[in-house]
């Protein structure tokens, strides 16, 4: 009797388990197939202009005279991408920016083999995110989810078309190892990435990721590898949220650009030796560098030397998390921010502001006098005062930079240097510097009296033109 029930328990369990693992496969197989038909493969080609370039080389020459061809004047390249169709009426197309930037041709390719010439309607290398159209009947859309809903460990489903065209609709699956992740792509852009271990590869980029319920999450954008790997996936792949997705994607259908919001700072981790010198119990937060002037947070009072650690009743977490949640709220409000200064918290009012261009930013962030003598400086703060080794009662403004071939790196000026007079009168703080080196320049010569090492010196900045 006990080895009959035994048997009937054995036989219970391995049917249910049996059954458990076809639901969840054809859970996934159903999800493949709603998906499918949204997800495209994208065909592009540029155009290389041989004539301005490699002009009679001898490589050209010598194949001429052998072969008796004529000079080739242009010649095509092209590349693969993905996309997800977010909008069936009207034609729209989510894919990466690097997919379809500087192009000539975009060709989109659906599941049925049918293909249509698409247009951009906007571009945005900040979200590495643009929207094209194609104008063709029947299509099939996928509404984006919310990407903060998702959970580390949720099985998420990856569709693309990896390394060939003819390798189109490749379904992958894994689970998501991490959200948030940042410092993945090098350059000017906004992160805030999905890290996903379902296989993601050249020519996935701008495809779908998709949660376990069918909801598209995330645009697939990148792929971290190194080395004799590089065309290949290593475990590691990375998909832009869709709640990013979504404020991009309006913008770019509804004004041609991503409108922003800037705060007008500057600002960086907080590490160990930050953490040590501001008395901070966490990491967590944004260290604020410098503050622009006249900007939002210099309007509201904000300071070099703060940490922003509340925006708009949102724990910040990070830098790019700051950074992310600032960018894409609307300019012209005001937003309530939390930041610890000298040990207290303190709360202020915010009004933020469009961001400007990055030509505009270079010019605010970099007064004239720090373009012509080639030198940054910063305020006094408890940090760098440790970390430079500064007494209490040493004042002036510190030497955060040096740019070659300039006044003051001819001059030997070093980063840590303390400048505490500018010619025979002092400075404390930034403006009295700028104010003073904007007085005191005469006959193309400036006196700057530092502090190095406990050592005082004068040195000479030669600003005549050579």
């Amino acid at each position: 009797m006990k080895k009959f029930l035994f048997t009937a328990i054995f036989v219970s369990t391995l049917f249910g388990q049996s059954a458990f693992i076809k639901q969840f496969s054809d859970q996934f197989a159903n999800i493949a197939e709603k998906a499918n038909p949204a997800v495209v493969t994208i065909l592009t080609e540029k155009r290389i202009d041989l004539s301005q370039s490699n002009r009679n080389s001898p490589q050209e020459d010598l194949f001429r005279f052998y072969f008796n061809q004529p000079r080739q004047r242009d010649y095509k390249t092209s590349a693969l991408g993905s996309g997800v169709i977010v909008d069936a009426k009207k034609g729209y197309i989510i894919t990466n920016n690097h997919v379809v930037e500087d192009v000539d041709e975009i060709t989109v390719r659906l599941l049925d083999k049918s293909e249509y010439e698409a247009t951009v309607i906007g571009k945005d290398p900040k979200s590495d995110l643009a929207v094209i159209q194609i104008k063709a009947p029947d299509l099939k859309d996928i509404i984006l989810g919310d990407s903060d809903k998702l959970r580390v460990g949720e099985w998420v489903i990856a569709v693309g078309s990896p390394f060939s065209a003819n390798l189109s609709h490749t379904v992958t699956a894994g689970i998501v190892s991490a959200k948030g992740r940042g410092n993945i792509i090098q350059g000017d852009i906004y992160e805030d990435f999905i890290q996903t271990d379902a296989a993601i590869n050249p020519g996935n980029s701008g495809g779908a990721l998709l949660n376990s319920r069918g909801d598209l999450i995330g645009i697939n954008t990148a792929i971290y590898s190194n080395g004799y790997y590089d065309r290949g996936n290593q475990g590691v792949g990375f998909a832009i949220p869709s709640n990013m997705v979504k404020k991009v994607m309006s913008d770019l259908i509804n004004y041609g650009e991503v409108v922003r919001s800037y705060i007008g700072v500057q600002i960086q981790p907080i590490n160990d030796t930050a953490a040590k010198a501001l008395d901070l119990k966490s990491r967590s937060g944004a260290l604020v560098a410098s503050v622009i002037e006249d900007g939002p947070a210099d309007k509201a009072g904000i300071e070099t030397g703060d940490v922003i650690t509340e925006f708009n009743g949102i724990d910040i977490e990070s830098v790019d998390h700051l950074r992310n949640n600032v960018s894409s709220s609307k300019p012209d409000k005001f937003y309530n921010l939390s930041l610890i200064r000298n040990g207290k918290k303190k709360s202020f009012r915010v009004k933020l502001a469009k961001m400007p261009s990055d030509d505009e930013l270079a010019i605010n962030t970099q007064t004239e006098e720090a373009n012509e003598l080639g030198i940054e400086v910063s305020s006094l703060d408890k940090m760098n005062r440790q970390e430079f080794s500064l007494k209490d009662k040493d004042t002036g403004v510190l030497v955060t930079q040096i740019f070659r071939n300039t006044p003051a790196d001819e001059a030997g000026i070093q980063v840590g240097d303390l400048i505490t007079r500018v010619g025979s009168r002092k400075c404390s703080t930034i403006k009295q510097f700028s104010d003073l080196v904007r007085n005191s320049k005469r006959r193309g010569m400036l006196m700057l009296h530092i502090k190095r090492n406990g050592n005082a010196q004068y040195v000479t900045l030669d600003l005549k033109e050579k």
